[in-house]
């Protein structure tokens, strides 16, 4: 088998000093390439206010706006909306920080780090799951974001209407220009790596932020200066606090992929405080200025003429004038482009790499699901509930089992010790190969964890549970885990022991 010298691998040569090993085994290139390599600390470029415009973007998205908005047209009142998305950022900010520590202490991207505790082929099963559902998500979001280029041109050239009444494969001409249009734009900031993906995110952060304000304020405005703050009879007592609950872990079942991956970012953070610090602006500061403003977008247009909007485009349609409505449109644009590639783009692109990092690099591998996402016509998908329910919500039901068990491994069964060298080998003395590559008791972890979390979201009779199957799936993997874990150095403790008995008597 063909490997890579100690001396072709010289990003190993900054690995932090708490990670254990004296010696470098020989680097696979079937597990090692540049991009799959720790990030060297002289490439460490993302500050705190690249974290803060990052969470920036995933927060203020329209998908989250439709959710908070929802929970208005269900009864609560924005004093229970604010204390649900209070409570969420704080699990967010706590399980956000435990999985962008590991990636800040070993430098690792998302595939990598699934090696230390599924082996380095076992590795393929969590990083796969989290590429299928980024890479159909990655088609969905750029499908809606098309949708508003069509209202957005439609809007400023009325003859165009005349290319959107015809269907090629489920959409009309100008659907296919839109949808290619964004699908281009995205690609292109892409190609330039993780470096263009920091300054998209830090310029389009304080945008979109000011453009939802500004949005929310033209609403209070036009209210009157006094919002409605529930639309009907908010549920109190014991059913109030099981409102505010369940919420708040919906909330973080939203969080599920990026709780997962976020190492791929914080690998390029310098050191621990600003994960932490960038963090605490990006998620409770900025999730309760997100809530806030979502309380006030539904509660104005309640007070104005008693109707429930389901999502912030219908706010944006009741623009008066053809000024406000482009611009209202771009920032829309904007924020779907920004959420698309960093939840949804960066991901995969990691994911096909390590699956052939001898043909793939981050940029081949970014094109090549980005294409995927156009073949699987994400808009039949989007236009499917039983597909968005059933296939995309029981892999989402997955993540929850995946997290608990990585989080275990490295922090309780570890206690962050990794030997970063031989997460590149394919020894088999190697400390990740286990047992063909592949961690068993891993996987035998997963698998209960997993069936449980998906029998929760996805059953009818469990309904009231569903919204916390992810702390059921998270919890059961990790504590099955941690369980296997320590009765099998147990069992290699006494073996050991009775092998040294047994030397001594002979």
């Amino acid at each position: 088998m063909a490997s890579i010298s100690r001396s072709d691998a010289g990003q190993l040569a900054d690995r932090p000093a708490e990670t254990a090993g004296a010696s470098q085994p020989q680097l696979s290139p079937r597990l090692y390439s540049n991009d799959l390599a720790p990030t060297r600390a002289a490439n460490r470029t993302w500050g705190r206010y690249s974290l803060f415009a990052l969470w920036t973007n995933d927060v203020h998205n329209i998908a989250n706006y439709s959710f908070a908005i929802g929970l208005f047209a269900l009864g609560m009142s924005g004093a229970q909306i604010l204390a649900a998305f209070a409570l969420g950022a704080l699990v967010i900010y706590g399980l956000m920080n435990l999985s962008g520590y590991m990636g800040q202490k070993t430098g690792l991207p998302y595939p990598v780090m699934c090696r230390i505790s599924f082996g380095i082929h076992g590795a393929q099963i969590p990083a796969l799951i989290r590429a299928v559902i980024a890479i159909a998500w990655f088609g969905i979001q750029t499908y809606l974001a098309s949708v508003v280029l069509r209202v957005l041109l439609t809007a400023i050239a009325p003859d165009l209407k005349a290319y959107d009444q015809n269907a090629i494969l489920g959409l009309s001409t100008l659907g296919w220009i839109t949808f290619l249009g964004i699908w281009c734009v995205q690609v292109a900031i892409f190609a330039y790596g993780m470096e263009m993906v920091r300054r998209f995110e830090s310029l389009a952060g304080p945008i979109i932020l000011v453009a939802f304000s500004g949005l929310a304020g033209w609403m209070y405005w036009r209210s009157g200066l006094s919002i409605a703050w529930s639309s009907g009879n908010a549920p109190t007592g014991s059913g109030m606090w099981l409102k505010v609950f369940g919420a708040a872990a919906l909330w973080v079942s939203l969080y599920g992929t990026m709780i997962l991956n976020f190492c791929d970012f914080t690998r390029n953070c310098p050191d621990r405080r600003t994960i932490s610090v960038g963090n605490f602006w990006g998620l409770p500061v900025n999730m309760l200025g997100f809530a806030l403003i979502a309380v006030m977008l539904a509660g104005a247009q309640f007070s104005i003429d008693g109707k429930l909007v389901q999502s912030p485009s219908e706010i944006v349609a009741a623009i008066p004038n053809t000024a406000g409505l482009v611009l209202a449109c771009l920032a829309f644009l904007l924020v779907t482009v920004a959420v698309n590639i960093m939840a949804n783009f960066v991901a995969p692109a990691f994911v096909l790499t390590n699956l052939a990092p001898k043909v793939l690099n981050f940029r081949r591998a970014g094109l090549l699901s980005a294409t995927i996402a156009v073949v699987i016509l994400p808009w039949h998908l989007y236009n499917s509930p039983s597909v968005i329910v059933y296939f995309l919500g029981g892999l989402g039901a997955l993540l929850g089992p995946l997290y608990g068990i990585m989080v275990t491994d490295y922090y309780l069964v570890r206690r962050g010790r990794v030997n970063l060298p031989e997460l590149y080998s394919e020894s088999p003395e190697g400390a990740y190969h286990y047992r063909g590559g592949v961690n068993l008791r891993a996987v035998a972890a997963f698998i209960p964890a997993s069936l449980i979390a998906i029998l929760l979201a996805l059953m009818p009779a469990f309904e009231t549970l569903s919204q916390f199957s992810w702390f059921f799936g998270a919890g059961l993997g990790g504590l099955i885990h941690y369980a296997i874990a320590n009765r099998s150095a147990r069992y290699q403790e006494v073996s050991g022991e009775s092998i040294a008995v047994d030397a001594a008597h002979h």
